[in-house]
């Protein structure tokens, strides 16, 4: 006879709490009011799920089935009385939901007292799993009263007839309105617009990053007031200065940055109902300037980009509020692979664990950098009815797509983005007096397309701040609208550079259209974390370290699996728990290995997925070209090259 014998069942169910795993008693989380608990049995415990035989003068099967379900709704009603005696959960009644059982409560219980009910009927040995009874509401939407929202924001509302490419805001705000979490905007700058947050603790303290007092146009070089001065261009510039305005736009100022701040951001519900919706109702922004006239340095750029995640920069202080999205609508030319800068700018971004969201580009062709860099989240635009925008860029680069306006379409007001703007030709004209025909703008451009992504993206970080880049880009590829949901006027698929507008496909503007009710509901779940490796010699042993991944509250990761999605086929020694390894062969490639983590939520599990990328390879020596090298530089490198053959020996040995 065991001790637990000699214990009345309720101490016994206690006193088995105490050795049991969280991980192992964790409830679903509880959402209240809750009028009772539906239970679910284990196997063999479950009287409305066995298979009787009856003998019965019934007149049909109909009557036999109902007799044989009547006794063993009796005989499970027992059994849950019995288990609300044995757990202490006061209850009202006992009944059926479905194939499972129902605890009527005496009173509705909600909060802390409801996850204890819930806790004590789990941890019973014949329990398999439980969740609340709670009213079920119908699917509902939440909108905010901003009276350009509901006027001209068609972009952000639920897609449908005339709108097919709206991104479903409205089931989105339903789940949440955001938090405070950090959105950068690196662009020119922004100017106190009265539909934009004003100080701590929703405006950040950014940084101006242009280098040039000229191209600057306040009067000063690198300095921390980010405010936007104006980026006009003017004929006189070209004529009394060629040699650095003569390649530029003639063109009026752009207020770029206020615009984009105020589609993540805008003061939205608010008493007064004034002007546009913001997607995150609570992001802080942080204004980052790398723009001036003409355009921005690329010195200017990466600099600004690194400091928004809080990385440190020469000479600058060091910013105490590191973005964990930041939204870059700028770009070059050229290709991301022409030159390493790009690429490491978005690693080590990415590495600080910030989203990095790109323009996708607005040159009608093959994408450019940096929305062709590994780890961005390219935006291309579509217009109201889905069809590729005509002058997005398109390609497999292509992350998604997300509405950027058209002024071809007519009325264009009705097809653009709007949002704050300033009608100052060259430098801000105060808002005092001002009405919203002059203090918001219609604009369209791949530039406002990806905001919308960074917006949702951080909408999906309320819900969970556990999630990597990677892991955002994952899910909101996974939550867009696939192209076939939707049927555009233009039916010509989208093929080579000049196809202006078109019918995407996933091959030309990505995974399909942003939906951010879908992206933030795949937002719950748990969260792959993988610690970098990045680059290592050939031949090395590599730790796959997933011990930091993490679930939601009130759950466990339940199980680990490593697998391996590209580069030459290698072994991964315990691929089904935390920490794996691998032994890369002695040639140098890149490897990428992805873990998939599940959770202990019941009645059915969630899963979460990172990859991380290792690239094997011996170091770049320079060569050519002249100049003095000193005898300790010669020495080195034949110790690195002594040094990496001993190391290949040594790897060989232990394998």
């Amino acid at each position: 006879m065991t001790f637990f014998k000699f214990l009345s069942r309720p101490a016994a169910l206690w006193l088995a709490a105490l050795y049991c795993l969280p991980g192992a008693v964790a409830a679903q989380g509880a959402e209240g009011p809750a009028f009772g608990l539906i239970v679910g049995y284990r196997d063999g415990a479950n009287e409305l799920s066995r298979e009787e035989t009856d003998r019965g003068p019934w007149a049909d099967g109909r009557e036999r089935a109902q007799a044989v379900w009547q006794r063993a709704a009796q005989r499970s009603r027992e059994r849950t009385q019995q288990l609300a005696t044995d757990t202490g959960v006061k209850v009202k009644s006992v009944g059926e939901a479905g194939r499972s059982a129902l605890m009527r409560f005496e009173r509705v219980l909600k909060g802390a007292e409801l996850e204890d009910a819930m806790r004590r009927v789990r941890l019973h040995p014949d329990v398999a799993w439980v969740e609340p009874d709670v009213l079920l509401k119908r699917q509902q939407t939440k909108e905010p009263n901003d009276s350009i929202y509901l006027s001209s924001q068609w972009h952000l509302k639920t897609s449908g007839p005339g709108a097919a490419a709206a991104m479903n805001l409205p089931a989105g705000w339903f789940r949440t309105t955001g938090s405070n979490v950090v959105v950068a905007v690196v662009d020119s700058g922004i100017l106190a617009h009265p539909d934009l947050p004003i100080g701590l603790p929703r405006l950040l303290p950014g940084y101006d990053f242009v280098d040039d007092d000229v191209y600057a146009n306040d009067g000063s070089r690198r300095d921390n007031d980010p405010t936007d001065p104006g980026d006009w261009v003017s004929q006189a510039d070209k004529t009394s200065d060629s040699a650095r305005f003569g390649s530029c736009d003639v063109a009026d100022s752009s207020w770029h940055g206020t615009f984009i701040a105020g589609q993540i951001a805008a003061l939205t519900d608010q008493p007064s109902a004034q002007g546009v919706a913001g997607i995150n109702w609570a992001a802080r922004i942080l204004p980052v300037r790398v723009a001036g006239k003409c355009g921005a340095f690329l010195s200017d750029l990466v600099d600004g980009v690194r400091w928004a995640a809080g990385l440190p920069v020469t000479d600058v202080p060091t910013n105490n509020f590191p973005a964990r999205v930041i939204n870059l609508s700028f770009g070059g030319s050229a290709s991301c692979s022409s030159t390493p800068l790009y690429q490491q700018m978005v690693d080590d971004v990415t590495n600080a664990n910030a989203l990095l969201v790109v323009a996708g580009g607005n040159n009608d062709g093959p994408v450019t950098r940096p929305a062709d860099c590994v780890g961005v989240m390219a935006v291309g635009a579509v217009r109201r009815d889905g069809a590729k925008a005509w002058y997005s860029s398109f390609g497999s680069q292509i992350t998604l797509s997300a509405p950027g306006g058209s002024n071809l379409d007519s009325p264009a007001v009705d097809h653009l983005i709007r949002s704050t703007d300033n009608p100052g030709l060259t430098t801000a004209i105060s808002y005092t007096g001002m009405s919203d025909l002059n203090a918001y703008g219609y604009k369209q451009g791949t530039s406002f397309s990806a905001p919308q992504a960074a917006g949702v993206a951080s909408l999906m970080l309320d819900i969970n701040p556990h999630l990597t880049p990677a892991a955002l880009i994952d899910r909101m590829k996974k939550a867009a609208r696939p192209w076939s949901s939707v049927t555009p006027g233009v039916l010509t698929a989208c093929g080579p550079a000049g196809a202006e507008a078109c019918r995407c496909t996933d091959a030309t503007c990505g995974a399909g259209l942003l939906d951010a009710a879908a992206s933030v509901q795949l937002a719950t779940g748990p969260a792959a974390i993988i610690t970098p490796i990045g680059t290592v010699t050939p031949g090395t042993a590599i730790t796959l370290n997933g011990l930091a991944s993490v679930a939601l509250t009130g759950s466990s990761i339940a199980t680990h699996q490593w697998t391996q999605v590209s580069g030459p086929t290698v072994a991964i020694t315990n691929a089904s728990t935390a920490v794996a390894g691998a032994s890369l062969p002695s040639s140098p490639a890149t490897y990428v290995f992805r873990l998939t983590v599940t959770d202990d939520f019941l009645p059915t599990a969630r899963t979460g997925s990172d990859t991380v990328t290792v690239v094997a390879a011996y170091p770049v020596t320079s060569g050519g070209g002249g100049g003095s090298t000193s005898v300790f530089w010669g020495l080195a490198l034949w110790a690195w090259v002594l040094a990496v053959c001993w190391q290949q020996r040594r790897t060989r040995r232990l394998t």
